[in-house]
């Protein structure tokens, strides 16, 4: 088959010819990857920063297949698969799941045990194939078609995740500041939006996208400033109060330390981006507001079936960029830039 391969850190991907997966465990499943989602984890392995990851995992660093962000059509199953069949159209969460340690029979999958991670611990989807377990395959609804769902599959599931835990603070009349408008904010609005009452402020540092931002159902908007000075701007916006929570979705760069200022007393700081360091002083950031910091990573296989719902009735619409899998360097590029509003997505199939 095709895949678009890492072969060297921080060096073009090579499309080459590599050897189809093949069914190992009577629940694997093989899937046709019709659509491939891009990540900003992607830009975090291209950089080489997954390479202790792997080397504590076991598995050889490179030649790698990025892609965890994956849907398409089954085109075979193991002996153990009942549920689905050869043919179906299906949404992959990134992780397939054992099912049977104690995260996974408390339905918390996303710290399974013994998990299989494509595109990160395995094989991932920047090819024509993808080898994943049944556990991790959400059926597309009919109306649907693996494009339109395929920026939930890590980037809306990481969102929606971030706002599912946001709702408790984000009642009518509080302010929640949404950090970050791209591949995951575009989608964590809109559920914010279609979840809740919460006045909601967005802060992002590309202008194009923050012009997108009220019609994913954001009520004002700010221009993030290389001297911080939007920090002033939103508490402004807050009546001085600051926010009662703030959803940072990016984590690097500066973000993730202009999200403290922009708390008020008792205000939660969900993290959902990465990259960065987290560095606040106790007493007058943390002690005395009791804030509160909440790390939050990918989402569960039923948050992702709430995903697709919410899309399903309209309430979530995901953007997206198409390229051909040739083009890999060029989304990359654009991903990496910030010069796609929404999901970039790679097309192996086609």
């Amino acid at each position: 088959m095709r895949a678009a391969v890492l072969v060297q850190y921080r060096q073009a991907f090579e499309v080459q010819e590599v050897e189809d997966p093949a069914i190992l465990s009577p629940t694997d499943v093989i899937v046709e990857v019709e659509a491939a989602g891009f990540c900003r984890t992607d830009i975090h392995l291209w950089l080489g920063q997954f390479a202790g990851f792997h080397e504590q995992a076991g598995i050889e660093p490179l030649p790698f297949v990025c892609g965890h962000e994956n849907a398409g059509r089954i085109v075979e199953v193991g002996s153990g698969v009942t549920h689905i069949a050869v043919g179906d159209s299906v949404l992959l969460h990134p992780q397939g799941t054992c099912g049977y340690c104690h995260a996974c029979r408390a339905g918390d999958d996303m710290h399974c045990t013994s998990p299989i991670f494509p595109g990160l611990s395995a094989p991932g989807g920047f090819a024509q194939y993808v080898r994943t377990n049944a556990r991790a395959v959400v059926p597309i609804p009919p109306e649907l078609s693996p494009l339109q769902v395929v920026p939930l599959a890590d980037g809306g599931l990481t969102a929606y995740r971030a706002v599912k835990r946001a709702l408790p603070l984000a009642y009518p009349g509080s302010y929640t500041v949404v950090i970050g408008a791209g591949g995951l904010g575009h989608i964590g609005i809109q559920a914010l939006r279609a979840l809740s009452q919460t006045e909601i402020i967005v802060v992002d540092r590309n202008e194009r996208v923050l012009e997108n931002a009220r019609g994913w159902g954001a009520d004002r908007t700010v221009v993030a400033r290389p001297d911080g000075a939007h920090v002033a701007e939103v508490r402004e916006l807050t009546g001085g109060k600051g926010a009662n929570v703030v959803i940072d979705y990016v984590g690097e760069g500066g973000a993730e330390l202009q999200a403290v200022d922009m708390l008020g007393p008792n205000g939660v700081d969900i993290i959902a981006g990465y990259g960065g360091t987290l560095v606040a002083e106790i007493q007058s950031k943390i002690l005395t507001p009791e804030a509160s910091f909440v790390g939050t990573i990918v989402g569960t296989y039923n948050e992702l079936v709430e995903l697709v719902a919410l899309t399903r009735r309209g309430a979530v619409k995901p953007e997206w960029r198409t390229f051909p899998l040739e083009s890999v360097n060029d989304a990359m590029s654009a991903l990496e830039s910030g010069g796609i509003v929404g999901r970039g997505v790679l097309l192996p199939a086609s």
